[in-house]
């Protein structure tokens, strides 16, 4: 059965399957089997010989029209597509469901857990019926609510003399937090955070990962509203909390990009390295966020939005905005590996400019640190954060 957001059937499927539950591992079967869809069969397998392919008959077009975008997405028998041709889509609709036995399921509603509300006024997505699934998961659904999803000021480590608590069971709720986060920017912290004790869990960690669930209860219609209009430049912050890790003193990097006044990208994640000063630490977070920078200019380049103008990257620490800008490699930078001087490049080329931000107005730090909950409040509604029925 196919369900939608409600958890209504929507349509019912039928597959067939040639006699897979004969098979014995390691016997007639020496890799994971998937069983054979009649309807529509995906093959996957090891190929000896090189393969190449071509679009079909009727899908080549040597001439680009202009202005014209078409984008389809298709996972395992389910697709969807989007673009700002009618004809196209009509056109599109139409060839595919000559080729194919289709389903016309109208406008996208639910796909994946992630649901999509379509208005006059924009586009809100979020994964209500999926976080109820999570907190009935994890008997959490009739807890009290919290209004943050983690006490200002916590920091956690390893808690080597704490109670252990299943690992599994623990990273099972990390991954369907993880899993949330695609459109739930205002957890991405600290379940980062708490992804980092998969393997050795207390208690002290459990708690902290069950408050994230009551923060989830109060918050479960909450989405990301993508408004129509608006400034469509594409703009960046980015920020690191200096040696947040007490376990081993490394920095947490965070930054998101912010279109139309919205997030449609965001990262929290621990640095690799240990950095030797607050200059080095927004440093090596800013040419990660540089990199990022031109592979999302790139894609929306193939949807013929160009931003002529250098991406403009904020930044708060001023001596990492300085060093963007300064060829010469003084005592307060020779330290910090070459690698991340790609960033002076980007700058020089005119490809990103790194601007010097106030800390009210550093978006980026509910990636990077437990904050207040008034800050919390301002920074997540400044991504676009908000409950479906304020769209209206």
């Amino acid at each position: 059965m196919k369900l939608n957001e409600n958890g209504e059937v929507e349509k019912y499927k039928a597959r067939l399957v040639a006699k897979g539950y004969t098979q014995k591992h390691g016997v007639d079967d020496t890799k994971v089997f998937a069983p054979l869809d009649v309807k529509s069969a995906f093959l996957h397998g090891e190929l000896s010989e090189a393969i190449f392919i071509e679009q079909p008959p009727g899908y080549e077009k040597n001439v680009r029209e202009v202005g014209k975008i078409l984008i389809a997405c298709l996972y395992v028998d389910d697709l969807i597509f989007t673009g700002n041709d009618e004809e196209m889509f009509i056109e599109f609709k139409s060839s595919m469901m000559r080729e194919f036995d289709m389903t016309d399921l109208g406008k996208m509603r639910y796909f994946l857990g992630i649901e999509v509300l379509q208005s006059g006024d924009g586009i809100f997505i979020c994964q209500k019926r999926y976080a109820q699934e999570v907190l009935a998961r994890f008997n959490m659904d009739n807890c009290n609510p919290v209004q943050n999803p983690i006490i200002p000021g916590c920091r956690l480590t390893r808690d080597e003399n704490g109670a252990r608590v299943d690992s599994s069971r623990y990273k099972q709720l990390i991954g369907s937090l993880m899993y949330l986060t695609a459109t739930r920017p205002d957890i991405m912290f600290i379940v980062s955070l708490l992804s980092r004790y998969m393997e050795q869990p207390t208690e002290l960690h459990f708690q902290v990962a069950k408050r994230v669930l009551r923060y989830i209860k109060g918050t479960f219609e909450f989405g990301v509203f993508y408004k129509r209009g608006g400034d469509a430049e594409l703009i960046a912050f980015t920020d690191s909390d200096y040696a947040g890790d007490s376990d081993d003193r490394r920095s947490t990097s965070g930054f998101v990009f912010l279109l139309n006044s919205r997030v449609v990208s965001w990262f929290s994640k621990k640095q690799t390295i240990v950095t030797l000063s607050t200059t080095e630490a927004e440093f090596v977070t800013a040419a990660a966020c540089a990199c990022q920078t031109v592979w999302l200019k790139r894609i929306l380049q193939s949807f013929d939005h160009v931003q002529s103008d250098g991406t403009t990257i904020f930044c708060y620490n001023s001596s990492a905005v300085a060093l963007s800008k300064n060829p010469v490699l003084h005592g307060q930078s020779k330290h910090i590996d070459i690698r991340f001087h790609f960033l002076r490049e980007l700058t020089k080329d005119g490809v990103v400019k790194l601007v010097h931000c106030g800390a009210q107005e550093q978006v980026v730090d509910i990636m990077t640190k437990p904050l207040k909950l008034d800050l919390f409040i301002k920074f997540r509604s400044l991504l676009g954060v908000c409950a479906a029925p304020s769209i209206n």
